[in-house]
């Protein structure tokens, strides 16, 4: 008996555990886990996740190492005491009830997240990450404390930031700062390698933004007036939708995919970039005019909800459809030919629009080629008052110019 009692006080003092502790250890551990006396830690070889548990605490044990990913989320826990000094994958606290991150590990090799709790500052986080850091849906106020270098995304949305002073310069992924209190975007990273996006603040300028943005950038939904600060180059899409702007002074130039410019407030497209990858769209505008419009786009092109009057100055080239108020054009037919296919629908509001677009450079130079198809052609508008002063200036081979007057006659009395 005098052995089997020193035998326990031995077992003891080797695990430092209590069997509540060694069972926690046991049940979420996947790998194997080693205490160690000298330190009072436990180390992990492999993956710990306690997760959705609906535990207040981490049993009191105090984790050292973890060499594969750690997660505590979703569950009741206010402190991160006993936390892994050390982690090589991931570290989750999500969806719990910190307003601290004292005790984090201060080494991680992959992700950090911290979303859906109740912090409202970011002292003790980590200032190396290798992978994502995410701390939205907190009471944020300020980034002091935030990670100075991260690998991955850095999403800081829906807070109650005022300012970005704080974050890293660089950011090896997208950052996400949305549905803020921002007025201003000064202290943002420099050098963005996936999305920037500041939607949904009350930023009245684009000042402080960075300059290179590989993904998409979004300033939708805010109070800009101007777009003075935004990048000239942006490989995704851009959108600056839902704002107060009056012209696109200060937009980027070159956009690989999408240029969203709807509902604002704007009465010219002068400084809209001259060539979109894919979609441009500036429907829901006080424009009268595409003046300033980009020459070239690789797919759809929308105007609705404008007051128009004139196309003139619309894209030389639209891979996709061209769409306003009055009429379609499908891909393919932003050409002569489709604008002369829209004519004979003989809609007095089309033909004002589509008159703008048949210039005397356009159309002479087809006359040139085919004079009676031209004429034949441009029947349907031949005698209207919108089209006379083009009309002037066309250039028929001698002899068909009276050809084309008495087509356009008989047109008028329905041959």
């Amino acid at each position: 008996m005098r052995y089997l009692k020193t035998y326990k006080i031995f077992e003891a003092a080797k695990t430092g555990l209590n069997k509540r502790q060694e069972a926690f250890l046991n049940r979420y551990t996947k790998g194997s886990w080693t205490y160690d006396p000298a330190t009072g830690l436990v180390d992990v070889n492999g993956n710990f996740d306690c997760s959705n548990k609906y535990s207040n605490t981490l049993r009191g044990v105090k984790f050292g190492k973890v060499s594969g990913n750690f997660y505590c989320g979703g569950n009741n826990l206010t402190s991160l005491e006993g936390a892994p000094q050390e982690v090589g994958g991931n570290f989750d606290c999500s969806r719990n009830n910190h307003t601290s991150l004292e005790g984090a590990p201060q080494e991680v090799g992959g992700g950090f997240g911290c979303r859906e709790n109740k912090l409202t500052t970011l002292e003790g986080a980590p200032q190396e990450v290798g992978g994502s850091f995410h701390c939205s849906y907190n009471k944020l106020t300020s980034l002091e404390g935030a990670p100075q270098e991260v690998g991955g995304d850095l999403d800081c949305s829906e807070n109650n930031l005022t300012s970005l002073e704080g974050v890293p310069q660089k950011v090896g992924g997208s950052f996400d700062c949305s549905e803020n209190n921002l007025t201003t975007l000064e202290g943002a990273p420099q050098e963005v390698s996936g999305n920037f996006d500041c939607g949904r603040n009350n930023l009245t300028t684009l000042e402080g933004a960075p300059q290179e943005v590989s993904g998409d950038f979004n300033c939708g939904r805010n109070n800009l007036t101007t777009l003075e600060g935004a990048p000239q180059e942006v490989g995704g899409n851009f959108s600056c939708w839902y704002n107060k702007l009056t012209s696109l002074e200060g937009a980027p130039q070159e956009v690989g995919v999408d240029f969203n410019c709807t509902e604002n407030k704007l009465t010219s497209l002068k400084g809209a970039p001259q060539k979109v990858g894919r979609w441009f769209d500036c429907s829901e505008n006080d424009l009268t005019t595409l003046e300033g419009a980009p020459q070239e786009v690789g797919g759809w092109f929308v105007c609705n909800e404008n007051n128009l009057t004139t196309l003139e100055g619309a894209p030389q080239k639209v891979g996709g459809r061209f769409i306003c108020d009055d009429f379609k054009v499908k891909p393919g037919q932003w050409n002569l030919k489709g604008w002369l296919k829209v004519l004979k629908k003989r809609i007095p509001e089309v033909q004002k629009l589509i008159a703008t677009l048949l210039t005397p450079e356009v159309l002479n130079k087809e006359i040139q080629q085919d004079p009676v198809g031209m004429a034949m052609k441009l029947k349907a508008v031949w005698n209207d008052e919108i089209f006379r002063e083009t009309r002037d200036q066309l250039v028929f081979p001698k002899g068909y110019e009276d050809q084309a007057d008495l087509v356009g006659d008989l047109d008028d009395i329905g041959f």
